[in-house]
């Protein structure tokens, strides 16, 4: 048997939504175990989100619920009853951390906030994801990590310079939060192991968005600079852009960012004569007559098989990867290769494929322990086996 290596670390997921929850998840396949508590009368934004098994609505029924949330037990609680709340704060003693995704006053108001839990359990690690953290003027604000793709700045970079911002279809922040949530986890683990004491950890979503925008913040506080959407374009590559190849809505993207690039580029789409015309020689030359590079690309590439022109490229040493769609991305070989997915019998779905980590630990890898849970399908399980409850 291999190696887990959280396998005693014990975690009560108050949280809702994805960021907070999905955070937990990590933990849980690498041994954590990980309690969520839910409830049926305001259940998880994804089991009721599309797609559905066989198109038909259902609790248990969602594929983007099942897809990113195997290896996590889920009990139903109504925290507004006395007794319901009781066996959450029960749970509280039992966990080494407490994770909570609602807005700031929510947990307060159930008397389950850091300050109460310490009361239970003095070594309690506590993580709480929120749109913009627990303190400032804005805290209590309601919002979704959707709201956050305009308040920190990525709708403002995305899209055509001539036309308006392009609006994400996913709530981005949410996707990445919960890497430097793991990352505070384990620190807090580690500070707990040496000094015996828990933490609260204040995880503002905007925040860490910012950090992904870095570059842009330190040009505008630096040179007075605002970065605007481009497009597909890059101040520093020529082409860059994103070419229509044939079939219907296939596409690859190519980048080019330097005159050595500029010529393998050439040699391998088989025309030499490009690389010595003045107007493409030098990155300079080629920026300013990118409208007629990027014709002249695509006149390239749109007859040509995506895959074959992004395998020629990379051989040449270019860089260029398909526009892959669902099928695409379950069917790479890559992937295929490094296990990016857990295949695994669902008890409402069937045979499903659920995420699997990206990182790799060779002495305790990520692993498939069970399948994303139904509803309250851990509810005896909790009660009897970790509570201990007649």
């Amino acid at each position: 048997m291999l190696e887990k290596v959280f396998d005693k670390v014990k975690v009560l997921d108050l949280g809702w939504g994805l960021a907070n929850p999905l955070s937990l998840k990590t933990l849980a396949d690498y041994g954590a175990t990980v309690i969520s508590v839910e409830s049926i009368e305001r259940p998880s934004l994804l089991r009721v989100n599309q797609p559905y098994k066989d198109f038909e609505p259902g609790i248990d029924r969602s594929g983007y619920y099942a897809y990113l949330f195997s290896n996590v037990h889920s009990i139903t609680l109504d925290l507004k009853k006395a007794s319901d709340l009781e066996i959450v704060k029960r749970l509280a003693a039992w966990a080494d951390i407490v994770g909570d995704s609602h807005r700031p006053g929510v947990i307060e108001s159930w008397g389950l906030d850091y300050e109460e839990l310490r009361k239970i359990n003095p070594s309690v690690i506590m993580i709480r994801s929120s749109n913009q953290g627990l303190t400032g003027p804005r805290a209590s604000y309601r919002g979704y990590g959707n709201h956050l793709n305009g308040l920190a700045g990525f709708v403002n970079l995305t899209g055509w310079p001539d036309r308006e911002p392009v609006c994400f279809m996913m709530a981005y922040t949410d996707y990445f939060v919960p890497h430097f949530a793991v990352a505070a986890l384990v620190g807090a683990l580690e500070y707990r192991q040496r000094t015996g004491k828990g933490q609260l950890l204040d995880m503002s979503q905007l925040e860490v968005g910012l950090e992904l925008l870095a570059p842009w913040l330190l040009n505008y506080s630096v040179n007075g600079v605002e970065e605007k959407a481009k497009g597909n374009r890059c101040d520093h590559a020529a082409p860059h852009g994103v070419y229509r190849c044939a079939g219907e809505d296939r596409w690859c993207a190519i980048s080019v960012f330097s005159d050595a690039e500029w010529e393998a580029f050439c040699v391998a789409i088989e025309k030499p004569a490009w690389s010595q015309q003045q107007k493409f020689a030098t990155l300079k030359g080629r920026k300013e007559n990118e409208d007629e590079l990027d014709r002249l690309v695509e006149e390239w590439t749109c007859n040509r098989d995506a895959y074959d022109v992004m395998h020629l490229l990379q051989k040449a040493g270019v860089a260029a990867g398909v526009v892959q769609n669902a099928r695409d991305l379950y069917c790479d070989p890559h992937l295929t290769e490094r296990i990016a997915f857990w295949t695994a019998e669902h008890p409402v779905l069937g045979n499903f494929s659920f995420l699997a980590q990206p990182s790799r630990l060779s002495k305790t890898p990520a692993q498939l322990y069970r399948p994303a849970p139904c509803l309250g399908e851990h509810n005896e399980y909790v009660r009897r086996e970790l509570l201990g409850m007649p």
